[in-house]
């Protein structure tokens, strides 16, 4: 039997162990699938698609059941890279409308919201934020919002694609927890790159000091007169804060112009969400590198996990999948390998991948042979001069110096990528095993242990 898997005939991978999932990720490479968006009322429209619009967005997807704008530069105009330029080089907006707000507030909104959660509520400070995550019961990742304490009373999930609104709802059903729980019209949008403080200081003016401000920091502003709360936080690993409008509904173009109108000295580009620069930084996209039966640890997130008697990650408190979590940790320290695959950082060859990719493209060993892995996240890092990805590869037991599994660096493997990217079509090219981030992070601690 030849090692040289045969990409050409493949139709659809079953050599990939996925017995631990009861829903499997579709392996089958269909490859670019040209159809035409139905735009219709059963999605929602955020109150700046037509700003969007107005930008020049050409593309979209669906994200938390609202349409959501991925590209304005064409690709005969040199696409997503020169969007790519704008935010390491300029400073970028983006419409994020669809990071839903979740409102949690009332009495017992920190004991809801510290029940929930798998690291400790009551550490967070009124008027700062935090990248959390929810597990269900079996420890299976439900959503990694940020999440706003506004006040001492009341918590804003921003999150990530999933109905995890519902789920929250669904939690307090019985009034066991003296809170509200809805969905509230504040819609963000992103200010990022390394001219993104110089912008806000022009649209905010002396009404903070963001000098001071620190990661994860909130602030109430107004911006064209209208009630925000802002963050310095980011999905980009650049420098950048978020702008979080109430009212959106109503106030959408009064807040999107005043940032237009400051941004322009400053060469501010309207720009999908970075990918490209979020791939380099490590940060993963809920629904794409990991769902609802992904566990914290197979994903690189085992440091969000709050186990008892763990030191810094003590939490005492229950929390949903606790229990899940840490019998799975105590088989991890013990050899154990309650899982199939590991979420790894790779560098590869290939032709530069400068779009999205429509399948998740397969991984073999390095000797070639039938696929046991697939890609979630691949780009091209202009930086590296490489293509790098994130993926998932069988979990060989390999931990972290906080004892939390991560992928063997400068393990081999071989990636299948379609003919569009391929050196020599049919051919497999070259995989190794690298650490995550690809590239530092402005804000070193976006992956701080868990300390609240």
């Amino acid at each position: 039997m030849s090692n040289e898997f045969d990409y050409t005939k493949l139709k659809h991978a079953t050599s990939v162990d996925q017995s631990d999932r009861e829903v499997p990720y579709n392996l089958r490479q269909s490859g670019p699938t040209k159809v035409e968006m139905l735009i219709s009322t059963r999605v929602r429209k955020s109150p700046y698609w037509h700003l969007s619009m107005q930008a020049g967005c050409w593309r979209a997807t669906v994200y938390n059941r609202i349409y959501h704008p991925r590209g304005y530069v064409k690709p005969e105009d040199g696409g997503a890279m020169v969007e790519y330029d704008a935010i390491v080089n300029h400073v970028t907006m983006w419409n994020v409308a669809v990071e839903r707000q979740i409102r949690v507030k009332g009495p017992d909104a920190e004991k809801f919201t510290d029940y929930v959660i798998t690291r400790d509520a009551t550490k967070i400070s009124p008027m700062r934020a935090r990248y959390v995550i929810l597990c269900n019961a079996y420890g299976g990742v439900l959503n990694d919002p940020i999440l706003l304490r506004i006040s001492k009373d009341e918590f804003w999930f921003s999150l990530s694609d999933s109905d995890i609104g519902m789920y929250l709802q669904g939690v307090n059903a019985d009034g066991r927890f003296n809170c509200t729980v809805e969905e509230i019209d504040a819609c963000p949008v992103q200010i990022q790159g390394p001219k993104s403080k110089a912008l806000m200081k022009d649209l905010l003016g002396d009404q903070i000091d963001l000098e001071n401000m620190p990661f994860y920091g909130l602030a109430e502003v107004k911006v064209a007169g209208r009630s925000c709360v802002i963050s310095q936080s980011g999905f980009s690993g650049e420098a950048g804060y978020e702008i979080y409008l109430r009212n959106a509904t109503l106030y959408a173009d009064d807040m999107w112009n005043a940032v237009l109108k400051a941004g322009k000295k400053h060469n501010l580009m309207v720009i999908a969400p970075a990918h490209h620069r979020r791939i380099q930084a490590g940060i993963l996209s809920w629904g794409q590198d990991m769902d609802q039966q992904h566990n914290p640890f197979q994903c690189n997130l085992g440091y969000q996990v709050s186990l008892s008697g763990k030191g810094e990650w003590n939490k005492t408190a229950d929390y949903v999948g606790k229990a899940a979590l840490e019998k799975m940790h105590t088989e991890i320290k013990a050899g154990k390998k309650p899982y199939k695959l590991q979420l790894v950082g790779l560098e590869l060859g290939g032709k530069p991948i400068e779009d999205y990719a429509p399948d998740f493209w397969l991984i073999s060993n390095a000797d070639g042979g039938d696929p046991v892995g697939f890609i979630t996240s691949p780009w091209y890092h202009p930086e590296k001069k490489t293509n790098i990805a994130m993926g998932y590869v069988p979990f060989d037991g390999t931990l972290n110096s906080n004892g939390f599994p991560k992928g063997k660096t400068g393990t081999k493997y071989k990636v299948h990528l379609p003919e569009k990217y391929s050196d020599k079509p049919g051919t497999p090219v070259d995989a190794v095993v690298v650490d995550i981030p690809f590239k530092e992070s402005f804000n070193a601690n976006t992956r701080e242990v868990v300390k609240g």
